[in-house]
């Protein structure tokens, strides 16, 4: 598969799994908790909300003088487009069991997700961009980063009336493991210094 048939692959199941979450009802990642409270204030599709935010954060690469790549603007709009129209897609789950399993099933696919257009190379996501900026500049490391950039939008977006739950503590124990175990067999480039570059890019330590 070439580098922009994973990116798109990765992008688009990056949006369903977001969408199995948010169906699922127990919860979501700090920045999805962030974005539905934001729609659910301005009376809007939360993928609409996930483009918006992913500009505004783009806006923010600015001073820190991070450099787009093809990846990250196709995140920037591929992500919402695609979350959108599977949450319409998507049949209310019936049933406590079931809404675990698709929660579950979306917090794999969400790290199989990362690991596929993370792995292509060709640009990170906006709010990937936004950490390792923001790391260069404080000489803080990507963890310490990016707990305090997830921790911040978490706490917003809780204020906002998103969605926190079970799963919002099953994604942030699992996500970084899960990443890390995709990212080892989606990643492209053979040179292993790159590789562990990419790795940085989702705070996942080689």
């Amino acid at each position: 598969m070439s580098r922009l048939a994973r990116l798109f692959a990765g992008l688009a199941l990056f949006g369903v799994s977001v969408a199995m979450m948010l169906a699922a009802g127990l919860g979501v990642d700090s920045w999805d908790v962030f974005h539905q409270g934001v729609a659910q204030h301005l009376g809007v599709g939360i993928g609409a909300v996930i483009v918006w935010v992913s500009i505004g954060v783009l806006l923010l690469w600015i001073p820190l003088r991070q450099r787009p790549g093809i990846g990250t603007i196709a995140n920037a709009v591929v992500v919402g487009i695609v979350a959108d129209l599977a949450l319409r897609m998507i049949p209310t789950p019936d049933g406590l069991a079931v809404r675990f399993v698709l929660l579950a099933v979306g917090i794999v696919a969400n790290g199989a997700a990362t690991g596929l257009y993370i792995g292509a190379g060709l640009g990170p996501g906006p709010r990937d961009g936004l950490m390792t900026g923001l790391a260069a500049r404080t000489g803080y490391s990507i963890r310490r980063v990016r707990t305090g950039i997830e921790i911040t939008v978490l706490a917003v977006g809780a204020g906002l009336g998103g969605p926190i739950g079970v799963g919002t503590v099953a994604y942030a124990l699992s996500i970084g493991p899960m990443t890390q175990f995709f990212l080892d067999r989606f990643v492209i480039p053979a040179d292993p210094r790159h590789a562990a570059r990419i790795r940085g890019v989702a705070g996942v330590c080689p």
